[in-house]
């Protein structure tokens, strides 16, 4: 978040923040949020009582009231650790972005560089896709690679990937918001 944010503020991306929401009201991320100038919200979840639809549909009321409809808004998720019901994904379709610690399709879900490392893979990454029903699954915008060392830990293999995160989720948001892509079945096309 903070990187796409830097980069929106540096004029590298052609967008305005509308709002950061967080589902917690501890997040680091609602202090750098408003660090940098930009509207935040809390709608906590450790409380919410009632479907994960209707925890969206208070998400969505929030990004509404912030000019974030499913035409002109871009909704980047970015440490945001639950899982999005099928209408929040039907609402805002192919206008929703996530970034995974891995080279997706491989090990999607959590504790994605553990189970790098665990399987002797030899190179890592880190994907941005757009959001779908399933965990992870989504078309893949973009994607970087990491070399994995025999002596990496999760720590130092985590650190080496969140470099490239923070590289390649701003020109994802950029080319997303340039009108740079297009989605055709599961694959997406960049365009010059």
């Amino acid at each position: 978040m903070e990187a796409i944010l830097k980069a929106i503020k540096k004029q590298k991306i052609p967008i305005k923040p509308s709002v950061i929401i967080s589902n917690k009201p501890d997040a680091r991320g609602l202090k750098i949020a408003a660090k940098l100038g930009v509207k935040t919200e809390v709608v906590e979840s450790k409380s919410f009582k009632g479907s994960r639809t209707d925890y969206d549909k208070k998400i969505i009321s929030k990004l509404v009231e912030n000019g974030v409809t499913q035409r002109n808004g871009i909704v980047c998720l970015a440490g945001f650790m639950r899982i999005i019901s099928p209408y929040f994904i039907k609402k805002y379709r192919n206008r929703i972005l996530n970034i995974h610690p891995s080279l997706l399709p491989a090990y999607p879900g959590l504790n994605a560089q553990k189970k790098a490392l665990e399987n002797g893979t030899k190179y890592s990454g880190c994907t941005v896709h757009f959001v779908e029903e399933g965990v992870d699954s989504g078309p893949i915008l973009l994607q970087a690679i990491v070399k994995v060392n025999y002596s990496d830990t999760e720590d130092k293999l985590s650190k080496r990937i969140l470099s490239k995160e923070h590289k390649i989720y701003p020109h994802a948001v950029n080319l997303v918001a340039r009108k740079k892509i297009r989605i055709v079945g599961r694959r997406v096309k960049i365009l010059s």
